[in-house]
């Protein structure tokens, strides 16, 4: 039996502009901007040649059907190899909520095909392999820029839309020492949005724009202040996430919400953290978690077993 791990960190979108005009998958994607956190998903395969082919894909230790993006990337090695039967085990562990804006799908992908690489001792980059989990994202319609933001880690500006050795992302420098906070209520579908022809002209109409801006005037202010706009001009701002963001901007810390989920985030420097905490700990309910994440700068990984 062979065996892979790899680990992909969460990403946080702010603003973006869809860019999937190519016919090729691998050249769709999407311009933006994000900041990729500590936390996110560890993959984990068991790779043995069998009888008969198999796959089994767990998610926090729970059999699952549903995984059609894992299985998407599974099916694409398969392709790379011999004609050979396997039976592959997936374990997929993750530590964000799903469905709440943090990438999760693009986290899963990424990390399964770093692990398939290893397990199949394919030898491929990290780039090569990364481009697998993009094009089995752009095909699912589960998303178009997290896989390369995660890939590479940071505060990102996806100057350039594509997969990763496609395009183009420049990252923020980080001078201070910076968390990532996040208050998450609940999920909201990244494909409606992708697909509904009303809200793609309304992204449209100002996440290129707002991308341009941020590359001229890159800054971490800027980067928030921009999603927050975004996220106004697209509808995207729940009541409840309204009150939180107005209250803390009457503090003086600036919020948005992550690009998709009902989710309140915000990059702030440590010295920050009890002004906010306190203000975001109000807005708890018994069922969520606030969350204090540093942030990822390494990008996706293996893990050495």
């Amino acid at each position: 039996m062979k065996t892979g791990m790899a680990f992909a960190p969460g990403h946080i979108t702010g603003f973006f502009q869809i860019c999937d005009d190519s016919d090729e998958p691998l050249r769709k994607g999407s311009r933006g901007a994000g900041v990729s956190v500590e936390k996110g998903v560890t993959t984990a395969v068991e790779i043995a040649q069998s009888k008969t082919p198999s796959m089994q894909i767990r998610i926090n230790g729970h059999l699952t059907t549903s995984a059609l993006v894992s299985e998407r990337v599974v099916a694409s090695f398969l392709g790379l190899v011999s004609d050979k039967p396997y039976k592959i085990n997936v374990k997929h562990e993750i530590k964000l909520p799903i469905g709440c804006g943090f990438g999760i799908s693009g986290s899963g992908a990424l990390s399964l095909a770093l692990a398939l690489n290893e397990g199949f001792e394919l030898g491929l980059s990290r780039v090569e392999a990364a481009q697998i989990a993009h094009v089995a994202e752009v095909v699912c319609k589960t998303g178009l820029g997290s896989v390369i933001a995660e890939t590479y880690g940071g505060i990102e500006i996806r100057v350039k839309a594509g997969g990763p050795g496609i395009g183009e992302v420049q990252t923020l420098p980080l001078n201070e020492d910076y968390v990532v906070f996040s208050l998450p209520f609940g999920p909201l579908s990244t494909a409606k949005f992708l697909t509904c022809e009303e809200d793609r002209q309304r992204i449209n109409e100002l996440g290129g724009e707002l991308t341009d801006t941020l590359l001229r005037q890159p800054s971490i202010s800027n980067l928030l202040i921009f999603s927050r706009q975004f996220a106004e001009h697209i509808q995207l701002l729940t009541n409840r996430v309204k009150d939180v963001i107005l209250e803390a901007e009457e503090a003086g810390v600036i919020c948005s919400t992550a690009i998709f989920g009902e989710n309140v985030f915000s990059i702030i420097s440590k010295d920050q953290i009890q002004e906010t905490h306190a203000i975001l700990k109000r807005h708890l309910s018994k069922r969520q978690e606030l969350m204090i994440m540093e942030i990822d700068t390494q990008g996706a990984r293996v893990i050495d077993g």
